[in-house]
């Protein structure tokens, strides 16, 4: 039985570390990861906000319907080829991404937990959660040096688009997630915890 994990949190709160270890900790169930960044909308399709900025935090930001409809097709057993999304504009086109089923799906983004088919279909969810003053100065450096933005756009869209939209569409499911990750001085103790209940929930092996 195909077994699907979810992975939710804030930006910058450390998801994909944690997917990169969970992949290596798991390898012996072949995950496939499916990355909600490569669901991202074209950049003209994306809502602004009252200053005529770009609101990538979002839930329309995404296109919901292709993510849920790859991952049940994953789950039935069929491939999946998507583009790799680019933040930025490029000359070189897309990478093209051909995802094959597994008996260990792994969907990894910010909306995780809000796209409620999705949520429907997940075995296990974890949050991961970090203190949000390092969650931003993460993210600055991240969208400084992969996706050409400056400190001042960052701490804009941190201020009017990241957290309102954390505190809407990300926080409220905290509570019902089976397993919060904190990412801080607890997070060696909290790997090995996730990985014991995953072995015990999921039957891993």
């Amino acid at each position: 039985m195909v077994k699907i994990i979810g992975i939710c949190g804030g930006s910058g709160s450390g998801k994909t570390t944690l997917l990169n270890r969970l992949k290596l900790a798991l390898k012996d169930q072949e995950p496939t990861v499916v990355s909600m960044d490569n669901y991202y909308k074209p950049y003209e399709q994306q809502l602004r906000d009252e200053n005529g900025e770009v609101n990538f935090d979002l839930p329309t930001s995404l296109y919901e319907e292709k993510l849920v409809a790859d991952v049940m097709r994953l789950k039935q057993g069929e491939k999946v080829y998507l583009k790799e999304y680019q933040y930025n504009a490029s000359d070189e086109p897309p990478q093209e991404i051909c995802l094959a089923p597994s008996k260990c799906i792994v969907v990894e983004g910010l909306f995780t937990l809000h796209y409620k088919a999705l949520r429907e279909q997940l075995n296990y969810s974890v949050y991961v959660e970090l203190d949000k003053e390092e969650q931003l100065r993460r993210r600055i450096l991240r969208d400084v040096a992969t996706r050409g933005y400056d400190e001042e756009m960052i701490k804009y869209q941190w201020k009017h688009h990241v957290e309102p939209c954390y505190a809407q569409f990300l926080q409220p499911y905290r509570s019902g997630a089976d397993f919060v990750f904190h990412n801080d001085h607890r997070a060696e103790e909290d790997f090995e915890n996730l990985l014991r209940n995953l072995q015990r929930e999921l039957n891993f092996k």
